[in-house]
């Protein structure tokens, strides 16, 4: 993450810090009342960390947005990126001195999440990860480089559908982290990290906010399940949680912190764009000449020039809308 999104964190997390938190799971209310005025935003901590809410915070390096826990009672963070921002991110977390870290959650198996693990799993008790991410990251690895899986580290502790911790037992510094998979979306082992006292939702690359997203198909991605797992989580986790997004547009006003409606955004850029594909396909283009478009039109928050990532969106979603290999 560039420092633009770094400073857009800081403002959008004091925006929302001090809005209250709705019940775990609960259907999402559709009206709310106007917040109370805000106060200035919270100076970020060094190296890259921002603290959002309870606890709880982000860290920019390079790659997707790390999360973290850090009290006196329970530490944990999600995603990895890769070894030298892992390496910064390990040495700056606050509150830890030389004390373990009780979890690190890996929301789905790519490098930029993933390649920090070895870093970090000499002081992690468990690496926790849906059961899909160890045979993903051994495949992606063997196609790339076949000695690369012995360079890896895997989740010790993985789980189908729902995955819960709670830390802290009873103290000030208590917390409880709930992990679900929804389903095949960006990949096929995509993961919402909730931590429910701070209410903060790590969405991991579920979301690529207001930039066109990578689809992996070959790592089991479903643009037509993806629009509904976040319709799902729109309606799942409380209206006022603040949202951590893998990635944002690296020229955008958008950062990689947000609310609920982003969720949306991303879910209506998905359904134009299988729309799109749906009609081009009817009208009987090719793959080919379907993949030719610069930008999709009706969303100009995501344009760029080429090259970008909307060439290859076009692709996979005629793929999956014509049921080709992958």
């Amino acid at each position: 993450m560039n420092r633009r999104h770094f400073l857009h964190a800081s403002a959008i997390a004091a925006s929302l810090g001090l809005l209250s938190r709705g019940r775990l799971f609960s259907q999402v209310s559709q009206t709310t009342s106007a917040p109370a005025p805000l106060p200035p935003a919270p100076a970020p901590l060094p190296d890259g960390f921002v603290t959002l809410r309870r606890n709880v915070g982000i860290f920019n390096g390079r790659g997707g947005t790390i999360g973290w826990l850090a009290s006196p009672d329970a530490l944990a963070v999600v995603d990895t990126q890769f070894p030298d921002t892992a390496a910064k991110c390990l040495a700056g977390i606050p509150l830890r001195g030389d004390r373990r870290i009780d979890v690190l959650i890996n929301t789905h198996h790519h490098g930029d999440h993933t390649a920090g693990n070895p870093v970090f799993r000499p002081v992690v008790d468990k690496i926790v990860a849906h059961k899909n991410v160890p045979g993903l990251q051994r495949a992606a690895a063997a196609r790339g480089n076949p000695s690369a899986p012995d360079r890896q580290v895997y989740a010790d502790t993985t789980f189908a559908d729902t995955w819960k911790l709670e830390l802290g037992g009873t103290r000030a510094g208590a917390e409880t982290i709930h992990a679900r998979h929804l389903g095949p979306a960006h990949t096929g082992g995509d993961i919402i990290v909730f931590f429910e006292k701070a209410n903060v939702v790590h969405m991991g690359d579920l979301v690529f906010n207001r930039v066109y997203p990578v689809i992996d198909r070959g790592g089991g991605a479903s643009v037509t399940n993806w629009i509904t797992v976040l319709e799902t989580a729109a309606k799942t986790y409380p209206a006022d949680a603040i949202y951590v997004f893998g990635h944002a547009g690296a020229a955008s006003r958008f950062g990689v912190v947000g609310k609920r409606d982003d969720l949306l955004v991303m879910r209506d850029y998905l359904t134009g764009l299988l729309d799109h594909v749906r009609r081009q396909i009817a009208a009987g283009k090719t793959r080919g000449e379907i993949a030719t478009l610069e930008n999709l039109p009706g969303f100009p928050d995501y344009h760029m020039p080429r090259p970008n990532r909307l060439t290859a969106n076009l692709g996979v979603a005629y793929d999956e809308l014509t049921n080709a290999k992958t």
